[in-house]
């Protein structure tokens, strides 16, 4: 049975989709638990309107799986943790608020852990949601691959595409408690942090079927995603990554990930005058003869240079937002 968890923060446009998505799933051996971090919109409203509709309508065995809990604004990692502190069964099963579930999902993953015991850690594949069109992630599998174990460092190194993403992942609760739950000092790639240290010490199985969908027609003040956001170093993962060191020497793979995230993450910390010397010593630990020669090149051409590339691809971002914000007025 699964323990199902909503961190809910100023979702008010996507949560009943995302609560939805799970009340009709085929497989009903869960609960519901919806985590409020100190919502400032209409998102609680929204919440106990659609779960007020559903008992209207007669569905009162599903309603009373759902649970809605309170606190004061945390941050998501707080709120999971909360939720898992919350939960009563075995299996944890996280979905952002903005994000829904394909009606199997759950059913499918059942069968996951049943044929793959042995794992602490399982995911499917999703689709990514862009202008409301869908497009399989680009996960590093091979195509003929269906289910099974997987080394996670390797897959995710492929294609820089995450193999464990977190509305598509489901945990096995004690694992969860092992590691103390995610970092709430890590606002950026705390998931990453955990799946990495469990990863490295129990089996990860995969299903190579979408299952979810990542939603990335959010509004930008509501992503903790935004191409050029600069988040304290301390805040961010890449920066706190120090307890992997000796694994990083020994591991092939791992060093092969770390490199390729160091390379793709730290490009606005290099290019910012007040990171770029802590940003330096990360890159100080990338092998540079194994990275692509355009990344080569990018971090070799004058910081002036990188900085007009940088506004232009920011300004495009920006741009790009503003059309979709109005298009949908």
């Amino acid at each position: 049975m699964f323990s199902v968890i909503i961190p809910l923060y100023n979702k008010a446009a996507h949560i009943e989709k995302a609560i939805r998505s799970v009340l009709n799933q085929s497989y009903h051996e869960f609960e519901l638990i919806i985590v409020n971090d100190g919502s400032t919109d209409n998102s609680l409203q929204v919440v106990n309107h659609y779960l007020h509709s559903q008992q209207k309508e007669g569905n009162n065995s599903l309603v009373e799986h759902v649970r809605v809990i309170n606190q004061p604004n945390a941050g998501v990692s707080m709120a999971r943790n909360v939720g898992v502190q919350e939960a009563t069964y075995d299996y944890i099963a996280f979905l952002d608020a903005d994000d829904w579930w394909h009606k199997h999902y759950l059913a499918k993953m059942k069968d996951l852990i049943e044929e793959y015991p042995e794992a602490k850690l399982y995911s499917a594949s999703y689709y990514q949601v862009k202008r409301g069109v869908r497009h399989k992630a680009n996960i590093g599998v091979d195509y003929s691959f269906k289910a099974g174990y997987i080394d996670y460092c390797e897959v995710y190194a492929k294609t820089l595409c995450m193999p464990v993403w977190t509305s598509a992942t489901i945990i096995n609760k004690k694992a969860y408690e092992e590691f103390h739950g995610m970092n709430p000092a890590i606002k950026l790639g705390e998931d990453f942090d955990l799946w990495i240290r469990i990863a490295l010490k129990y089996k990860v199985a995969f299903l190579n079927q979408p299952l979810a969908y990542y939603n990335h027609d959010v509004e930008q003040e509501n992503r903790a995603v935004v191409y050029g956001r600069v988040y304290p170093p301390h805040q961010h993962f890449i920066f706190n990554l120090g307890y992997l060191e000796s694994e990083e020497r020994e591991n092939v793979f791992l060093k092969k990930l770390l490199d390729a995230l160091r390379v793709y993450v730290l490009h606005p910390y290099y290019l910012d005058k007040t990171t770029r010397e802590i940003a330096k010593v990360e890159l100080l630990k990338v092998d540079w003869q194994n990275q692509p020669m355009k990344e080569r090149i990018r971090y070799r051409i004058p910081v002036s240079l990188l900085q007009l590339q940088f506004r232009f691809m920011r300004l495009g971002s920006i741009t790009k937002q503003y059309i979709l914000k109005h298009a949908k007025k």
